[in-house]
């Protein structure tokens, strides 16, 4: 390699940082909105004088979109580019929040929330697209778990901060507020993200997608051969039940969980929802460093067996949890679920080619999306034939929901059995 050759590849490698600081700036956002029901939950339910399945329904308009975004989110990523993608999308989410908090009625509510999931859905997926031009296999799942990590941030700020902000504004003006924030980090998208290195006139950093140029196969090609593949059903089925679980208790029903059951302020109960974050912050780039080491399939199935515990725990003991141990188990149900996008993400990419990396992505992160959506439905409608009344749902109905939710997560471990280890032999940048 020439030297001017050699100069030009170290400036696309300090190049891709400020790239992944942006993008994973954004995903701080995606988690926000993704978990910020949970700790206002109770207030948008006086406001609107809902149900618990109708706030289930409004929790779940952000996860229908996202999910069904998926598919057209990995198809743009793969022709459009990553950079225009998420710039346009985000336009869309930042309306979208700030809709939600000026809604004058519960329908306006539903649609700022859809365009948020809509919106916010590029994020994820482009990404890891991203991550497939500007890092190679072995760095590509580390900066993913960093990537998390970064989201649990979002988590964070989703929990014990935003009860703060939206007792000292309100929730209306606090996820407006953020919507303008989101507009601004659309805008820095737009001026420094770049979809891969050859784009600034630099060298391919990632020896798959140096020449020959990868030949992007035509959209119902790619689509066809992700969705015909043997190995693509049982890691999606496995996102499904042990991410969507997760995400239905992080995102909705820990909140009215820990307030009605065991008597939290909103406050107090942010701060149980903070340890998502923890688990995105600690145990995202820790599952990164094991599945580089052990394989990628030992860490999902260890994921599955976590859930069952922490679900099985929450049944026999709804009630008599000492506080400190609900924390522990709110952290593992991060850990076992929201923590592993890294590996998921790049055992689909692992799965399939790498000119439809950002497809298959796609179409296996539409799983936990929907399985999101569909479980805090189903939640929903658990805890109102419990017998939820005026002051909430009462313990017995809890421990029917949690019964409910651990027949998901023995699920997601039978599955897990199924799942294809990817790892490929290590290879240095």
């Amino acid at each position: 390699m020439s030297e001017a050759k050699q100069d030009l590849l170290a400036q696309a490698k300090r190049y891709r940082y400020l790239i992944c600081l942006v993008i994973f700036l954004s995903y701080l956002l995606v988690y926000f909105h993704r978990l910020c029901p949970a700790v206002i939950a109770l207030d948008i339910q006086a406001d609107f004088g809902m149900s618990g399945t109708v706030l289930g329904l409004l929790g779940s308009a952000y996860f229908y979109p996202y999910a069904l975004m998926q598919i057209p989110v990995g198809v743009l990523a793969d022709s459009w580019g990553p950079r225009k993608t998420i710039f346009a999308f985000f336009l869309v989410a930042a309306a979208g929040s700030v809709l939600m908090g000026l809604a004058p009625s519960l329908g306006w509510a539903v649609l700022g929330r859809v365009m948020v999931g809509a919106g916010v859905a590029t994020v994820f997926v482009c990404n890891f697209k991203l991550l497939s031009q500007w890092f190679c296999a072995e760095r590509f799942l580390t900066m993913g778990g960093v990537f998390m990590a970064v989201g649990g941030v979002g988590a964070l700020t989703a929990g014990a901060p935003l009860a703060l902000l939206s007792d000292a504004l309100g929730w209306r003006l606090s996820l407006a507020a953020v919507g303008g924030f989101t507009a601004i980090m659309a805008a820095l998208v737009w001026l420094v993200v770049r979809d891969k290195p050859q784009d600034k006139g630099w060298p391919a950093v990632n020896p798959e997608a140096q020449d020959p140029p990868p030949v992007k196969a035509p959209l119902l090609a790619g689509i066809k051969q992700v969705v015909t593949s043997k190995r693509f059903w049982p890691l999606s089925l496995w996102a499904f039940f042990a991410t969507g679980l997760s995400f239905a208790m992080g995102g909705l029903w820990g909140g009215p969980y820990l307030m009605q059951v065991h008597g939290l302020s909103k406050a107090m109960a942010g701060g149980v929802l903070s340890t998502f974050s923890l688990s995105l912050l600690i145990g995202s780039p820790a599952m990164g460093v094991m599945a580089n080491r052990w394989g990628r399939k030992p860490i999902l199935m260890a994921a599955s067996a976590l859930l069952c515990v922490c679900f099985g725990l929450l049944y026999l003991f709804t009630a008599s949890m000492p506080l400190w141990f609900i924390y522990v188990v709110f952290f593992c149900l991060g850990v076992g679920g929201a923590a592993t996008g890294p590996v998921m993400a790049t055992v689909s990419k692992e799965l399939f080619p790498v000119e439809i990396a950002g497809t298959s992505v796609g179409m296996v992160n539409l799983f936990p999306f929907l399985g999101g959506a569909l479980f805090q439905v189903a939640m929903g409608a658990v805890l109102s034939w419990g017998g939820e009344g005026a002051a909430g749902a009462p313990e017995t109905a809890y421990q029917a929901m949690f019964l409910f939710t651990l027949a998901g997560a023995l699920a997601a471990l039978g599955i897990s059995f199924l799942l294809t280890e990817t790892k490929p032999r290590a290879r240095s940048l």
